[in-house]
């Protein structure tokens, strides 16, 4: 009766109470449950009856998909059927446009989108919104945003301002043109010039992290930074290794991992050179960067390091070995005459690593499913060993076939039985250890941006017809959405929520200016377009 009577006569002093809630609901995707028509079936022994069939129809015009989706369906079943579990059931189609929507533009659906959605057949209107998700604008601008963060991190600055968007806009160019994955990464580690030209961002991934400064008299030998922190990166990012454990000591949990291994990757860095200061006074303007090779300065490629006990020790650059051998060496720099500058050799190297291709496909699956085949998803040990080895092996090697396309990799996925599954647990599957098995959906927390473009669509807020304008906006909801963040590795974290932000969702100025204007506006909008009460709570819910 209360929702009727807002609708009948709108009061703008009645739309916080109301349609917050309303647009709250869709957001945090609230499910309205059907009646049940009775009860549950069972399986002898009481069990879990399986999920009734989901007849999905898989829209690709190359054959790579079904194939694919069909190697990941069976060894998923395997894996279920030989632990017992039973999968969840299917997600209803409003939660799964939700969730791939989220996913794969970062933002949810509007109403258009969501209409048009369920008038494609029943059996392939998925598989046809995958297809539309991926070639629409949001797919690059969302994949921007997410590699923006992980190449740069929040903090510092290089995570905010000027130097972060000119990462953004190289990037969305790539994903843009569907650049394959190790392209990319080979520009990421070999990028030069300066940063201040709009086609050359990806400067900033190597000027961000170079480090401590070397005193002016060691430049010579070991070049201006000690390039730690983008030793690390690289590795923890292409490789799945975090060899910064490394760095004093040998790894505890990865028997290939010596100290030695860290600073021979370490070498490779020490020529690079950076021009221009980096302001740290957020006030400040930021100053233009180049990056540049040095070839004069550690000439012999070899780096000094310290063990625990003091000693002194000294390596060559050279690269981490594949394979399960501890103690077999890694590719070494070539400083013959004519060979390919450093960071060059050191490109090449991640790329035909045996991890480059494991990794990438872990921190994927980590995107779409919540947790990786390994979880953390960039950390791959002695005692983080992956929970489907067998098809993180099979997935790898394919995507790597396919050169790096992740568009293919993304449509793997999704069209995959377990990434339609619900987040709804049965007793079979309802534990922390079974969500290994990937027999129900992860329960995922939308990140700042995913929430903020969120927010723009359920609201059709003013901010949203100018481009900058919204560029604008949406920085601002970040500093306050974001607050103290990041910690001295960089590290993504979870946005669980606090008093504040709960407060900024409920009664923020942003959400109430645009759900209380009376001439535009998804308030405005959906009682002008429909006639009944009913239609105008249909549309703000949705």
């Amino acid at each position: 009766p209360m929702v009727h009577a807002f609708v009948r006569g709108w009061r703008p002093g009645r739309v916080a109470l109301v349609v917050t809630g309303l647009l709250l609901a869709g957001l945090l995707g609230v499910q309205a449950a059907p009646p049940r028509k009775g009860p549950p079936a069972k399986k002898p022994g009481n069990e879990p009856a399986p999920p009734p069939a989901l007849k999905l129809t898989v829209v690709a015009k190359t054959a790579d998909v079904p194939e694919m989706v069909k190697i990941i369906n069976d060894r998923l079943d395997a894996g279920w059927k030989a632990n017992k579990v039973v999968p969840s059931r299917y997600a209803d189609d409003y939660e799964f446009i939700r969730r791939v929507s989220l996913d794969v533009i970062g933002r949810g659906a509007t109403l258009a989108e969501m209409k048009q959605y369920m008038k494609d057949p029943p059996d392939k209107r998925r598989s046809l919104l995958v297809e539309r998700l991926l070639a629409g604008e949001d797919y690059p601008r969302h994949w921007a945003n997410l590699w923006s963060n992980w190449l740069l991190t929040r903090s510092g600055p290089f995570g905010k301002g000027l130097y972060k968007e000119q990462m953004a806009v190289w990037l969305e160019d790539q994903f843009a043109q569907n650049k394959k994955y190790h392209e990319i990464v080979e520009k990421l580690i070999t990028a030069k010039g300066k940063n201040s030209d709009p086609n050359n961002g990806a400067v900033n991934f190597i000027l961000a992290h170079v480090g401590e400064a070397v005193p002016p008299a060691d430049r010579a030998r070991y070049g201006q930074f000690e390039m730690v922190p983008l030793t690390s990166r690289i590795t923890r990012l292409f490789l799945g290794t975090q060899v910064q454990c490394a760095q004093c000591h040998d790894h505890p949990f990865y028997s290939n991992l010596k100290q030695e291994h860290f600073w021979g990757v370490n070498a490779f860095l020490r020529q690079v050179v950076r021009e221009g200061n980096v302001v740290m006074r957020r006030q400040a303007m930021p100053g233009p960067l180049t990056l540049k090779d040095n070839p004069n300065t550690n000439a012999n490629g070899v780096v000094s390091f310290e063990k625990r006990n003091g000693v002194v020790l000294s390596t060559r650059a050279k690269f981490l070995a594949s394979g399960e051998d501890k103690d077999a060496a890694g590719p070494k720099l070539d400083l013959s005459e004519g060979a390919p500058g450093r960071r060059e050799q050191l490109a090449r190297f991640v790329i035909e690593h045996e991890n480059f291709p494991k990794a990438y496909v872990n921190r994927m699956w980590g995107v779409f499913f919540g947790r990786g085949f390994s979880n953390p998803v960039d950390d791959f040990n002695d005692n983080n060993q992956p929970s489907n080895p067998e098809l993180l092996d099979e997935l790898a090697a394919k995507i790597k076939h396919y050169e790096y396309d992740q568009k293919k990799l993304i449509r793997w996925i999704c069209n995959s039985n377990a990434y339609n599954l619900s987040c709804v647990a049965n007793k079979t599957n309802d534990k922390p250890e079974h969500e290994v098995l990937f027999s129900r959906m992860v329960m995922k927390s939308l990140s700042p941006e995913q929430l903020f473009e969120s927010l723009m669509v359920a609201t059709n807020a003013e901010a949203a017809d100018n481009k900058k304008d919204k560029a604008k906006a949406r920085q601002q909801w970040l500093d306050k959405l974001i607050g103290g963040f990041g910690d001295d590795e960089g590290n993504e974290v979870n946005f669980n929520g606090t008093v504040v932000q709960a407060l900024m969702m409920m009664n923020g100025d942003d959400i109430n200016k645009a759900i209380t204007r009376k001439d535009k506006g998804t308030v405005a909008l959906a009682i002008t377009h429909n006639r009944t009460p009913g239609g105008v709570i249909n549309d703000l819910y949705l």
